[in-house]
């Protein structure tokens, strides 16, 4: 099978890349740009392009599948090659449901939550030693690939991201992978740039319950009203629909515990949105034959999945953490977390508005009370990232209004940021620092340095 990839540097396309090849499919790719680690991983198993920029040489008859990234543009010469000669063209949801169509597919969905579940399913299978193929968002511990595809797995799990598929398809990625076992951990409206009204966002969600089998399994986050009412009454005749809230659990000593019937079980992640997660967790669990036993036990040593509430360091009176919150709903789930693990200690949260949502005008006002669990609040933002998404400017001023923090300052400029980063008096305190971004470049681990250095 001879496989090319257009685009073949994004975070999900590079992995996918490194599985067909140890699938032992012929992979080749292009981009304009390849950046690390995609850059490195792609050389290390011999796929990175002998020369960035797109040719339409490079497609010849003899390829089998064209696969597209969403950083494709409708126009790329190698795209309209392609297609001049009838070739197969998928997108990489599409191709990854032609991997798994005769597997058992579980989809995680849902606008927060969505990678850590995943990385928990993951993570308890793992532990037990079955045997899963997977797509999910993030680096996980013990993973050494986003992406993995065998002949010999009869599962596969799927982060279901309901953006675009590609410049060619506009479904939510969601809709193409058809599981068997769905969960979806909530709603909050993101991606207005593709979703411009609420109502059109949660109709993705709706049309994806429709998507479920009757045989199948939903399992969803019952706490979420909206959700709620799509997952009850959308599809009655789906067999199992199994809602989930927030298990019982106590915090002592900065250690957070599950208490079950027979024990308290200590957990190396913490917060509610991460306790409702490991709920949910454990019913996609429990649907492919894990007991509550055994999950409770695999779950102790989860430490997160990468970028999600993860610990830079810490020493005995300061803890540093980051996350990839951007927003409104992850941002406040996020801070709230940190706040409650460490009740006796200040919390410092600083967080990027980065995404094209996050920067809008008219979204902004949707991070009101956000940060209100922070005892001190920064936000930056940077100008050439309006420019680069052809946004109209913003004012540090419509920032603090929309945040409505008492306690807030907002950068513009990274170097600024930094100084007062370190200049806070940090013994007693926590950092929290959330973006979906670089922060404009900062060097997270030398910053961490130096403040646990005071």
């Amino acid at each position: 099978m001879k496989v090319h990839l257009i685009a073949i540097g994004g975070a999900v396309m590079h992995n996918l890349a490194i599985a067909l090849k140890r699938k032992g499919y012929q992979v080749s790719g292009s981009d304009d740009e390849i950046f690390d680690p995609a850059r490195s991983r792609l050389e290390q198993h011999g796929l990175m392009p002998h020369k960035e920029g797109w040719d339409a040489r490079r497609i010849t008859r003899d390829i089998d599948v064209i696969i597209l990234g969403m950083h494709a543009k409708g126009d790329n010469p190698e795209l309209l090659k392609a297609r001049e000669l009838e070739l197969p063209i998928y997108s990489f949801p599409e191709y990854l449901y032609e991997q798994a169509k005769d597997k058992t597919r579980v989809v995680i969905g849902g606008s927060h939550g969505k990678t850590t579940i995943t990385a928990m399913v993951l993570h308890v299978l793992h532990q037990w030693g079955i045997n899963a193929d997977f797509m999910v968002g993030a680096m996980l511990e013990g993973f050494d690939v986003m992406v993995r595809l065998t002949k010999e797995a009869d599962v596969m799990v799927f982060e279901g991201d309901e953006y675009l598929s590609s410049a060619l398809d506009k479904r939510p990625k969601f809709h193409l992978y058809h599981p068997h076992i769905a969960l979806l951990s909530g709603i909050a409206w993101d991606h207005i740039n593709v979703f411009p009204t609420y109502e059109n966002y949660k109709e993705q969600f709706r049309k994806f319950v429709e998507l479920i089998p009757e045989v199948g399994t939903l399992i969803y986050y019952s706490a979420d009203d909206e959700l709620k009412e799509i997952c009850e009454n959308t599809n009655p005749a789906i067999q199992h629909k199994i809602p989930y809230d927030l298990p019982v659990f106590e915090i002592s000593h900065s250690t957070t515990f599950l208490v079950t019937e027979q024990s308290k079980v200590p957990l190396e992640v913490f917060g509610r949105h991460n306790l409702s997660n490991i709920n949910g967790a454990r019913h996609v669990c429990n649907s492919l034959g894990i007991t509550d036993e055994q999950f409770f036990e695999a779950i102790q040593s989860f430490k997160g999945a990468s970028n999600r509430l993860e610990l830079i360091d810490k020493t005995d009176q300061t803890a540093i953490y980051k996350d990839f919150a951007h927003a409104p709903s992850k941002l406040k789930a996020t801070t709230q977390a940190v706040k409650e693990q460490y009740p006796d200690r200040e919390l410092v949260a600083c967080m990027e508005l980065h995404t094209f949502s996050s920067l809008n005008k008219d979204f902004l006002k949707h991070y009101a009370q956000t940060m209100d669990a922070a005892d001190k609040a920064l936000v930056f933002f940077s100008p050439h990232a309006l420019e680069l998404k052809r946004l109209p400017p913003l004012s540090k001023d419509e920032v603090a209004k929309a945040f409505g923090h008492s306690n807030l300052r907002v950068f513009e400029n990274t170097r600024e940021l930094q100084a007062e980063l370190e200049h806070i008096s940090w013994p007693g305190k926590n950092l929290l620092m959330m973006s979906s971004g670089n922060l404009g470049g900062i060097d997270l681990k030398k910053l961490t340095y130096k403040i646990l250095s005071q």
